[in-house]
């Protein structure tokens, strides 16, 4: 393994346990890892299980992005069920007629010796508590994106998923497909040079604007009205202070469920950054190898105190790994656009990860990338594909459970991701460059981001 693969974040002080977290290489593991069928992540009891043994799966959040997860891991066998809409449960269990249900996932845990793994697709501020919970009884985990509702929760399930070293993935799906997989080798061999400067930007603009006219004209969902003062009538299927769970008590409105509306909400989510940053910002870390960034400076129109912005953009420093550069990442949503594409001197795709090296750029979506400029790249010859083919996202974390091998997206990466992603959001709601110390989760410039970064909860929660 390269010098650059070994670094370690002692996490201390007031904010964090005292334990140490290892950054890996990414190319090294997949290539290394994936090839050599290396056993990580699976309690002994499940190595070297027979495949044809099916799992035993407890399922956390069944309607939505629940319902996707739960189609993609039904072929083993769904002994429980949990969601807080009972006409979700409900028709979940229709379905999966011999699985116990619960309203309360607290009570499920008490019934822990039913299941080997949990598939977690709450709502995103209560990601973390069932999350941890199965962590520490030692079961197999598989996580909706984003990991955590903040940067202090992303490093507490980093570090226990690192503890307890079971078989995790976060739901990053387009991470299992070849594109990325064919722009990460290209990256890696050089194909641009070295890489100083990434640019992301997605045009999903919904959230709060502060010019609403030209929003609507653009089709866009707008927020613009404070947070409702009347109170709407719960529906019966539903247990609204389990949905709300850690967060502050209000009143119910249909201004919050059914999904995805919450997720524009503080309380409940962090809007387009921490939700598609999971999937674009990716590419990136995946590609370059980025752990924790040194500075991050956000901008866009001034923070509402409720709900998450439609449009901003954030621009990370990350230092020097080994023989790479340092490297600046910027984030754009809404109607914030590179330079590049505003000039028209790239391709103007709506969403896109942009790739700035020293001897050319390489740009990517979800499914197709390019190799700019092109007529520079004409006659290029394409390394040969060391990144394995993947088995699929839920397959292979279901394979990791029951053999051990390694995952793409597991809490140690993606805990890493989403700590950044988030950090884009306080930098933007403090309206200040942070200096972020990752050894003791704070920012020595900015004390002010300390709620931020670690939530006060709601009476009767607690994470650890």
């Amino acid at each position: 393994m390269s010098s650059e693969s070994k670094k370690t974040v002692k996490s201390k002080g007031k904010n964090a346990s005292a334990i140490a977290n290892r950054s890996f290489n990414r190319r090294d593991f997949l290539g290394s890892a994936a090839a050599s069928g290396i056993l990580l992540g699976a309690p002994a009891f499940l190595r070297g299980s027979n495949l044809n043994e099916k799992l035993d799966i407890a399922i956390i959040g069944s309607g939505g992005r629940g319902g996707a997860n739960l189609a993609s891991v039904q072929s083993e066998n769904i002994v429980a069920l949990c969601d807080v809409n009972e006409s979700n449960l409900n028709r979940a269990g229709e379905r999966h007629g011999q699985a116990r249900k619960y309203q309360d996932f607290r009570k499920l845990f008490d019934q822990e010796r039913q299941f080997d793994a949990v598939v977690v697709s709450t709502c995103e501020h209560t990601h973390a508590f069932a999350t941890l919970a199965a962590l520490q009884l030692d079961k197999h985990v598989y996580c909706e994106k984003p990991l955590t509702h903040n940067v202090w929760e992303a490093r507490v399930i980093r570090e226990a998923a690192g503890k307890h070293q079971v078989a995790t993935q976060m739901g990053t799906q387009i991470h299992a497909g070849d594109n990325y997989r064919r722009v990460v080798e290209l990256i890696q061999t050089g194909a641009i040079g070295r890489v100083s400067e990434v640019h992301v930007w997605v045009s999903r603009a919904w959230g709060w604007q502060s010019t609403v006219a030209a929003a609507k004209s653009n089709g866009d969902i707008v927020y613009s009205h404070e947070r409702p003062t009347k109170s709407d009538p719960i529906p019966a299927n539903l247990n609204w202070d389990l949905w709300l769970g850690p967060a502050p008590k209000r009143a119910f409105n249909n201004i919050y469920f059914p999904g995805p509306k919450w997720y524009r909400w503080w309380d409940f989510g962090n809007g387009t950054m921490s939700d598609l940053g999971s999937h674009w910002n990716d590419l990136p870390f995946w590609a370059l190898d980025l752990d924790f960034p040194k500075t991050i400076e956000a901008s866009g129109p001034a923070p509402h105190p409720e709900i998450a912005p439609a449009s901003m953009q954030a621009t990370y420093e990350f230092g020097p790994r080994g023989d790479r550069p340092a490297v600046n990442m910027t984030w754009y949503q809404g109607a914030n656009k590179p330079a590049l594409w505003k000039e028209k001197k790239i391709p103007q795709w709506g969403s896109g990860v942009l790739f700035v090296g020293d001897k050319g750029m390489l740009l990517s979506d979800y499914g197709k990338h390019t190799l700019l400029p092109e007529e520079q790249y004409q006659d290029f010859e394409r390394p040969e594909p060391y990144i394995a083919k993947s088995k699929g996202h839920h397959a292979e974390w279901i394979h990791a459970c029951k053999t051990g091998s390694p995952t793409t997206c597991n809490f140690e990466y993606a805990g890493l991701l989403t700590e950044a992603n988030h950090l884009g959001n306080v930098s933007y709601r403090v309206g200040k460059k942070l200096e972020w110390d990752a050894e003791n989760l704070q920012c020595p410039n900015a004390p002010e981001a300390e709620p931020l970064i670690r939530r006060k909860y709601r009476e009767g929660w607690n994470l650890v």
